[in-house]
């Protein structure tokens, strides 16, 4: 190959020289043109005299614990509705185009609560009323429930059963016994564990049953329980009634879950059930590979909305083992090709871990035996020895079988599945046990598995709203005896129609210098021609290193086309590399990075930015950015060589803009904001946070959760945003670090944290400290509102007040969901008009009516144009909200702030601070497990062994260095 450890060489021509006249723009936003990549876009140096003081560390800064319980009363239930910070800044400019709407929900001090201990989150302000009307449908049924007679009775099972499945059969078992004679010809609803439900008291308070279970209920042998079920509660269908018509704060989230597992009842006895959805063959199912098969199903959810009970029901897919001998599902899994072949240490470590905990059958015996897989021999069958008698006589696995049961093993090489314990391991070989089907596989899958899945899950607006119809027509809710008859439950076949209203796309800014100087976005996108970047950044040093196997022609062409386009879109870049351009081998990596760097030192000029063309073989990119980013200080930014070879103009212009924010530039701002009318935005100071918490891949049971926090440095544009990130417990949703203490022996108390941090920064480039704080929260469930919003609105505020003790911004503190099963539907799948090109709703379509909470602040945003599938809106809801938005403010603030995306010319579907703060956190991942993931963070094929450390321990992360830190790195 050309060029492979060579030195370097030198490349002619120059970049960035700009024409007499050329970009010097004197207006704000300032002028990138070939030679000026940083224009007059620097923030203004004075700003609200309120503001415009440094932060100031007053000697008497509240104590934490005095802090934490203002907090917690503020938070808990109060008599009024909202909270009166300390410092009051001024009220924010009202929405224009919104006319007022008066609310809907009762104001909150007229509400009984039911406990003093709720957290209390903000009612609904009103309805939103700006957009173009329209209406969508929604995958939810109403749900109406006769006034019945509702009983909890607690269930317990002796001995104590762990699979829900036995749990099913030995309840079923006593419903069929006993339902004329001790149950009072009642129906129970089970929930699996410690609870059934009845529709009319049972006639006893409280009785034990005892229960048989024989091989044809598929059992092993015939079992006897104990079944006992005593009176727990009735459920408050009143309260629940009152909670719906918005009387009532307090959710009654037992009598939900009451009607839930009524209704929950027959697909749980009929399908494999998990989490929340129901899978089996006869909806769908196909092979994804390496012993892998998927089903289709369907989710179900019973969900308290404005309008009453609805059922959210949505289609799913999941992976499942393939019901196969085990000795196959290990060739298919490995893609052995000889399987009279010894299996390597590393092949024998990835096939336990992949079976470890999976049941299996045999039937080489007079009857079924089930067992669960502890683990694999080290020695091949043939090998494998163990003592038959107590003798001490030894015999190998082979043999045995062979003898016992007549069976020649046609795999002796492989290693023998254990069962049973440790002290008494059963062995078993591969080939004479069968994987027990409806076995789902929770480990990651690969990236040919996951595109496998989606082809198969992939499904345009109008056929997965017919598959819906036509699950729900099948589950047959309203013909069910036990839901319908016994509890009075019925459930309307059709989709929601729902109200619905499309915001308008914002008027985007570009440099004065382009032929075109803004744009306003068309069905959620826009293309750079004729336009300059707002503020081109400026690239003095820079090189490029390929560790493919292009050849220096190709990277040559490469590396001039897409500075070429770099700075025809507004950016300024040196002549001439700093150091010669090179090509590496991809076994040279991190030595070649770190010659790189010290060869730069060398001229005495720091490298601004590093050209990587990746190895052909993935594998790479969390070492590179590993090291340059943690090791090195060095901003890279790295190409796919299919797309060096391909020079395709769309693929250099992305990259040019990944680029710019990379060398501190900006891209394209909102025009209402730099024109400082951007209501709860452009009046005072206001900083907006991203932040998301990512989790180990499955089966990694001893990696860190990582948390990142990204912050927008750039008011009043926020289109610039710092990250930071933190490693945290394993699986720890709250981010620990936000605000963080400690006790000095010299310095006394030392503050510190993500949130301290970002503030700092902040100041240090607007010279203003924000009076308002906007944290958009991604990654928490409903089930966690309660606990992230004590802890994390607490964090936020000691920071605040660690750095000044009367400093106290304004917050108002939104979760963005987007794992949910609501999807939005055109109401006419032939209309143009409401339609985008792949079948979707139009970006900008926002739902706060009917499906939303009862009461609470929340809507659905589709802020971007659906490329294939069915689009997913994203949820917004708010917990805590001191700067007082209205639905119309906060839901055009959002879908604005969607079209500023760093990365694309494109709206996305979630708002870019929480999209930034996953990125952050994805890469953060890399830093500590560079190893096992390949570019596209699938798993590698190595047992990670050396990665795992003992459960409980944090491992730190590396550091980001200072220069990578301010800019946009994980773009």
């Amino acid at each position: 190959m050309s060029g492979i450890g060579s030195e370097g060489r030198g490349r002619g021509g120059g970049r960035g020289q700009q024409p007499a006249g050329r970009g010097q723009q004197p207006s704000r936003g300032g002028g990138p043109g070939r030679g000026r990549g940083r224009g007059a876009g620097a923030p203004p140096q004075q700003s609200l005299s309120a503001s415009a003081t440094p932060f100031q560390q007053s000697p008497v800064v509240p104590a934490a614990a005095a802090l934490s319980h203002q907090m917690e009363q503020k938070l808990t239930l109060q008599a009024s509705s909202s909270v009166v910070p300390v410092t009051k800044p001024p009220a924010p400019t009202p929405q224009p185009q919104a006319p007022a709407v008066v609310a809907v929900i009762p104001q909150q001090g007229q509400l009984p609560p039911a406990s003093t201990k709720a957290v209390r989150l903000p009612a609904r302000p009103g309805l939103g009323s700006f957009g173009q009307k329209t209406v969508v449908k929604a995958n939810h049924f109403l749900v109406s429930v006769a006034d019945r007679d509702l009983n909890h009775y607690d269930v317990a099972i002796s001995p104590e059963v762990a699979s829900k499945k036995v749990c099913r059969m030995i309840m079923n078992q006593l419903v069929k016994t006993f339902h004329a004679s001790h149950l009072g010809k009642r129906k129970l609803a089970y929930d699996g564990r410690k609870s059934c439900y009845t529709a009319g008291p049972l006639p006893f308070a409280s009785k034990d049953f005892v229960i048989k279970l024989d091989e044809d209920s598929g059992s092993r042998r015939e079992r006897e329980f104990k079944v006992q079920i005593k009176f727990a509660s009735k459920a408050d269908l009143y309260h629940l009634k009152e909670f719906l018509k918005g009387q009532q704060r307090d959710i009654p989230q037992e009598t939900i879950q009451f009607l839930d597992v009524v209704l929950r009842e027959k697909p749980s006895n009929s399908y494999e059930a998990v989490g929340r959805s129901f899978f089996h063959p006869e909806f769908e199912s196909g092979e994804l590979g390496n012993g892998l098969e998927y089903w289709k199903g369907f989710y179900q959810s019973l969900r308290p909305t404005q309008i009453g009970l609805s059922l959210n029901i949505d289609m799913s897919a999941r992976a499942f083992f393939e019901p196969i001998y085990v000795s196959e599902f290990v060739f298919k899994y490995l893609n052995l090709r000889d399987p009279n072949r010894p299996l390597s240490d590393q092949d024998r470590i990835k096939v336990r871990r992949a079976l470890k905990g999976v049941k299996v059958e045999n039937n080489h015996q007079d009857h079924v035996k089930h067992h669960k897989i502890s683990g694999l021999s080290t020695e091949p069958t043939q090998r494998l020895m163990f003592s038959v008698d107590e003798s001490g006589a030894q015999i190998s696995v082979y043999q045995y079988f062979r003898q016992k049961y007549n069976i020649v093993l046609k795999y002796p090489l492989l290693p023998a599945l254990q069962a049973g314990s440790a002290a008494r391991p059963i062995y078993l070989p591969m080939e004479v046990c069968k994987i027990v089907a409806g076995q789902r596989y929770t480990k990651k899958l690969n990236e040919r598995q996951v595109t496998q899945l989606l082809r198969a899950t992939c499904k345009r607006p109008e056929e997965r709203e017919n598959v819906i119809k036509k699950m729900v027509e099948k589950n047959n809710y309203n013909n069910d005896e036990l839901v319908h008859a016994e509890f009075g439950i019925q459930v309307r076949p059709d989709l929601l129609s729902i109200e619905a209203r499309v915001l308008p796309p914002p008027m985007l800014k570009y440099h004065d210098s382009g032929k075109e100087k803004r744009v306003q976005p068309n069905v959620g996108q826009w293309n750079m021609m004729n336009k300059k970047m707002i503020n081109g950044g400026k690239v003095d040093f820079w090189t490029c290193v390929n560790f493919s196997r292009s050849n220096d022609d190709v990277v040559d062409r490469f590396i001039d086309q897409l500075l070429g386009m770099c700075c025809s879109k507004g950016m300024e870049f040196g002549p001439q590399p700093l150091v010669p351009i090179r090509t590496k081998h991809s076994n040279q990596i991190e030595q070649s990075l770190i010659a790189i760097h010290s060869e730069a030192l060398k001229t005495g000029n720091k490298l601004q930015l590093l050209l990587i063309i990746l190895p052909d073989v993935t594998g790479s990119y969390g070492l590179i950015k590993r090291v340059c980013e943690t090791e090195l200080d060095i901003v890279s930014q790295c190409c796919q060589p299919k797309q060096v070879l391909k020079c395709n103009i769309q693929y250099l212009e992305n990259v040019s803009l990944k680029i710019n924010v990379k060398a501190g530039g900006r891209n394209t701002v909102l025009e209402q904001a730099l024109l400082r009318k951007m209501p709860y935005l452009s009046d005072i100071p206001t900083i907006i946070f991203g932040a998301d918490v990512t989790h180990p891949q499955p089966g990694e049971d001893s990696s860190p959760s990582i948390a990142a926090v990204v912050a927008s440095m750039d008011w009043p544009e926020v289109t610039k945003y710092r990250g930071l990130v933190s490693a945290q417990g394993h699986r720890e949703e709250i981010i620990q670090d936000l605000y963080t203490s400690y006790q000095d022996p010299n310095k006394g108390l030392v503050h510190g944290g993500l949130i301290r941090e970002h503030l700092v920064a902040f100041y240090k480039n607007t010279k203003c400290k924000p009076s308002r704080l906007i944290f958009y929260r991604d990654g928490v469930s409903e089930g966690q509102f309660n606990q992230v919003l004590l802890y994390e609105i607490d964090a936020i505020r000691k920071a605040c007040a660690s750095l000044q003790a009367d400093y106290q911004p304004r917050i108002t503190f939104v979760v963005v969901q987007k794992r949910h099963h609501t999807r939005l539907f055109p109401a006419d799948h032939k209309s143009r008009s409401t339609t985008d090109k792949s079948g979707n709703i139009l970006p900008g379509t926002v739902v706060d009516t009917k499906i939303c909470h009862p009461n609470e602040f929340d809507f659905y945003l589709c802020s971007h144009a659906g490329i294939q599938g069915t689009s997913r809106p994203a949820h917004y809801h708010v917990l805590y909200d001191e700067n007082r938005f209205s639905a119309d403010a906060l839901q055009i603030l959002t879908n604005n702030l969607c079209y500023t995306y760093a990365r694309c010319t494109r709206s996305v579907s979630i708002v870019p601070p929480a999209y930034y703060a996953h990125l952050a956190a994805f890469r953060a991942r890399y830093y500590i497990e560079a190893g096992e993931f390949s570019d596209s963070g699938s798993a590698a094929a190595g047992p990670g062994g050396a990665m795992r450390e003992r459960v409980g321990e944090v491992r730190a992360l590396p550091a980001i260095m200072d220069n990578v830190k301010d800019v946009m790195f994980y773009c």
